[in-house]
């Protein structure tokens, strides 16, 4: 299925890149072969010809040598039956081949290791020799880490489709392949058969993905990689760091904290409830303790020691003999961790819903807290290093501690998030009800300041349990309730945070306090004030974005919410959107946006005499915020990290990140070595330069809004152009994700949820969000003058951020096609509003490029970045069939052709695109 593919377009090859990806290339055609051989054995050499005719053609295509249309014309009127099974191949394919780049990249970085080159500047190695560089000084360290955070948080993503059991066939397959890669052996007949498995397993569900299926496919990652890498790389980098500073006494909590927003993340989706939460949160903690014990039973096994030939600590002592076990009464080492084991049994009886495996019951008393079994697991640790066993205490029983350390009882946070103008209603409806106020919508925003203030100054309740509530307001405090019963059960790090999309005033956030206080999560009457649950706001839209400073600003001049923040140490959560902005303003205003909304918010942060931690609400698609993760870290205003980050990880992306150990360890490690560059040094590079910068970007970020906004919200009939030429509505129809995809019923784009409005424009092939508008602005910005432009190109030279909203957008604007582009748009019936659009996008496309070569000085869109070109080059051409076929079976799905096949060849041609493409949503 693969053929000796030519450096040809717009990815140029030199000899030496050629040489240097060719085990690759070696790579995918060993794959495609397999798959291919797989194909004709399982469907027929009917089906074979016909995938290997696509494929041909394809390649063809790209070569120029025959017209786009005639590849769409094999397509043309295809037996749905005939159709599936072509589908499948080029999603599958793309599956080996994100698996062949993977372990490219391994290769790559092993090669430039046994050279001796520099480290790879985005690894912690690097950042080391950068920190020593700088001779930083003690005191200024610890300050600056102090509550130091990098977390991952998990959230849902429609484009996650994948089954478990394909998850694991595609684990195996990496591990054969890396056993290749370092010559362990003949591994193709194994590939066969798990080629062979994934090929006679369906892709996606059937049935419509419900949340407790998100839920188990978030946390199947830490079983995959986390729980063997995160307490890893958290000892590492605490042990670095300690090294270099040894008195600052810092990284004594882990740095290294995952987070959750599935089955708390409620905005728009009314599928959560209180049921929900008590499933995500009680699943979250099996998994933790599961782990536990699965890691205690092999610690027995291996801590085998005898008490007549090694000596103990008394504590060690004290703990073994609480069990009591003849047959190991001269193994105090296997009795001491027999009894953690009993005690946690213990404590999974109390708290969990469903019991692990590897439990013994003894008796003994439950862990309050995981405070308590990380003491007795220190106990352990104390004695075998004072008695010559270190050795042993550094294997796996020193990851055990770290993953007791990290992960608790709750495994990860998981984060609440409800829309404001819920909020207002049910707080509405629980003020009517006690009896405080008939009507507080009508409340002008100081009257509802005041009114809410003093409620939080209260101790009493609004609403009793029996009160007769509506539907909203009864499911939001059962929620409420179950997030409560979480912090209690599992301890304060189970929900961290409670936050507020579309947050626009003081009011939304007291609104939130007062149903925190509803739940038993706040308590500010007192001098000990009770807050475990943070709340964070959320800005999205550029207008909110710009206000969000002062929003915040005086939020904390209300002493009940300053109050909560002082009870938090001081520390304010912030989350800044970037899908909403970017639907709102287009790419680059919305990049500008959250740029100077950090600026104004650490400012504020500064001047109110808070820690200040930044939440980016990145999606994996540039035009949500994402992009390769050290440069956008980095590309971060002066203060706006402070030690601190927590990012959202959506879809695609978190398989493509964190499903193996390797390439999680690497992920993890460049979000740390980004976080400690751009908190520890100077890495924005403009000095006093800054102010005019700033206004160069103001003037280009308004010019780009405006000729964004002249097409998505001036043009008439944009609307009806975007739903005809994508396959946005279907992402709604078809059983893709638990949540709609709009918050509510409408057609509007302001009201369309940010994820199907940028994952559409991608599988289409415009990218839309992701560029459109720049080029016009930079366009009119430099007008034919040398002097403006080589502004631009000092700015790109000098200035991170800058550079990486180039860099991000080349990078869209690659893996954008307008051919295929096209093909989508002849979906529009309406000839002249198919031309009024679509000749304003492919202008546009145009003049971007056009506009990037000029300000770069690069005539390849990806010079910068050479991993994505070889993935364009390599893989592009098996995504044409996947397009074409999706344009067919779209057309007649909407021509009202009512077979379930077609309906399911539309979701796997989704798939399958998502799956290539590598972060479409």
């Amino acid at each position: 299925m693969v053929d000796d593919l030519e450096p040809i377009g717009s990815v140029q090859r030199t000899e030496v890149g050629r040489e240097a990806t060719e085990p690759m290339r070696e790579d995918i055609r060993l794959l495609g072969g397999i798959l291919g051989d797989t194909i004709r054995a399982q469907n027929g050499e009917e089906v074979f010809d016909l995938v290997e005719r696509a494929r041909v053609e394809s390649f063809r295509v790209r070569r120029s040598e025959i017209d786009r249309a005639e590849l769409a014309d094999m397509f043309d009127g295809i037996a749905i039956r005939k159709a599936i099974p072509v589908i499948r191949a080029f999603t599958q394919f793309a599956l080996l081949a994100n698996v062949a780049e993977d372990i490219h990249r391994e290769r790559r970085r092993a090669v430039h290791v046994a050279a001796g080159e520099p480290p790879h500047p985005s690894s912690l190695a690097a950042t080391y020799v950068k920190l020593d560089s700088a001779q930083l000084d003690s005191d200024r360290v610890a300050e600056a880490l102090k509550g130091a955070q990098v977390s991952p948080v998990i959230t849902a993503h429609p484009t996650e489709t994948r089954r478990r059991t394909i998850f694991s066939a595609q684990h195996r397959i990496t591990e054969l392949m890396r056993q290749r890669l370092h010559g362990d052996g003949d591994v193709e007949d194994e590939l066969r058969k798990h080629i062979l498995t994934m090929w006679q397993t369906a892709l996606v569900r059937l049935s419509r993905l419900q949340i407790q299926d998100e839920i188990e496919t978030g946390l199947r990652y830490y079983p995959a990689s986390f729980f063997a890498v995160i307490p890893q790389v958290n000892a590492e980098v605490r042990t670095a760091l300690q090294k270099r500073w040894p008195d600052a006494r810092l990284l004594e909590d882990p740095i290294l904290r995952p987070g959750s927003w599935i089955g708390g993340d409620r905005d728009g989706n009314p599928n959560v409830t209180g049921e929900v939460v008590r499933l995500a949160t009680g699943e979250a903690a099996f998994t933790a303790l599961d782990h536990y014990f699965s890691e205690l039973t092999a610690l027995e096994e291996e801590l085998s020691m005898s008490g007549r030939l090694v000596s103990t600590s008394d504590e060690l002592t004290a703990l073994a003999d609480t069990c009591v076990d003849p047959v190991r009464d001269d193994e105090p080492y296997r009795r001491a961790l027999r009894a953690i084991r009993g005690r946690l049994t213990a404590t999974a009886t109390a708290i969990l819903d469903r019991q692990p495996e590897r439990e013994l019951d003894l008796g003994l008393a439950r862990y309050q807290t995981s405070r308590d079994l990380l003491a007795d697991l220190d106990v352990v640790d104390a004695s075998l290093r004072a008695n010559g066993g270190a050795l042993l205490a550094d294997d796996r029983l020193r990851m055990l501690r770290e993953a007791v350390h990290t992960f608790g009882f709750h495994l990860s946070g998981l984060d609440m998030r409800q829309n404001s103008d819920v909020h207002e209603e049910v707080i509405a409806e629980l003020l009517a009800w006690a009896g405080v106020h008939a009507d507080y919508g009508s409340l002008a925003e100081p009257d509802r300041i005041k009114l809410l203030a003093t409620e939080l100054a209260t101790r009493r309740p609004l609403v009793k349990p029996d009160a007769e509530l509506s539907e909203l307001a009864r499911k939001e405090l059962d929620i409420m309730a179950a997030a409560a019963r979480a912090v209690r059960v599992f301890g304060p790090q189970a929900v961290p945070n409670y936050i507020i999309s579309m947050c626009e005033s003081v009011s939304d956030l007291l609104e939130a306090a007062v149903l925190l206080k509803e739940a038993g999560l706040l308590d500010v009457s007192t001098a000990h004030v009770y807050a475990p649950v943070g709340i964070v706001p959320l800005f999205e839209t550029i207008e909110d974005l710009q206000r969000g400073a002062s929003v915040l600003e005086a939020a904390l001049q209300v002493p009940q919410y300053r109050a909560v923040v002082s009870a938090r140490s001081d520390s304010q959560e912030v989350m800044l959107g970037y899908s909403d902005s970017n639907k709102d303003g287009g790419y680059l205003a919305a990049n500008w946006a959250l740029y100077r909304a950090e600026l104004d918010l650490v400012e504020s942060a500064r001047k109110s005499g808070i820690r200040l931690r930044l939440f980016h609400g990145r999606g994996g698609t540039v035009g949500r915020g994402g992009g390769p993760s050290y440069e956008a870290i980095l590309a971060q205003p002066p203060g706006a990290v402070n030690g601190s980050l927590r990012i959202t990880e959506q879809g695609e992306v978190i398989a493509a990140k964190y499903a193996e150990p390797q390439i999680a360890h690497r992920n993890l490690e460049t979000l740390l070595a980004a976080t400690l560059e751009a908190t520890l040094l100077d890495v924005e590079g403009l000095g006093e330069d800054a102010a005019p910068a700033y206004q160069v970007l103001d003037d280009l970020a308004a010019r780009a809004r405006r000729a964004y906004s002249e097409l998505v919200h001036d043009t008439s009939g944009f609307v009806d152009y975007f739903m005809a030429s994508t396959p946005v509505s279907e992402i709604g129809a078809l059983n893709i994700g638990s949540r709609p995809t709009s918050r509510k019923p409408t057609t509007s784009i302001g009201d369309l949820r940010a994820i199907p409005w940028v994952l559409a424009w991608s599988q289409s092939r415009v990218m839309l969000p992701g560029w459109y508008g720049t080029g016009k602005a930079f366009e009119e910005y430099i007008a034919d003058d040398d002097e403006q432009l080589q502004v631009l190109h000092d700015l790109y030279r000098r200035w991170p951020f800058f550079r990486t909203v180039l860099s991000n957008m080349a990078q869209v604007l690659a893996k954008s096609d307008m051919g295929l582009a096209a093909r989508y748009s002849e979906l529009v019936e309406d000839e002249a509003l198919r031309r009024r659009v679509f000749d304003k996008i492919l202008a546009e496309h145009g003049r971007t490029i056009r506009m990037h070569k000029l300000i770069t000085g690069q005539d390849n869109l990806l010079a910068d970045n050479p991993a994505l070109a070889r993935s364009v080059f390599n893989r592009f051409p098996y995504l044409e069939p996947l397009n074409h076929l999706q344009v067919e079976l779209l057309r007649r799905y909407r021509s009202g052709d009512t077979d379930e096949l077609v309906q399911r060849g539309i979701l796997l041609t989704m798939s399958g695109l998502a799956t290539a493409l590598r972060n479409s949503g």
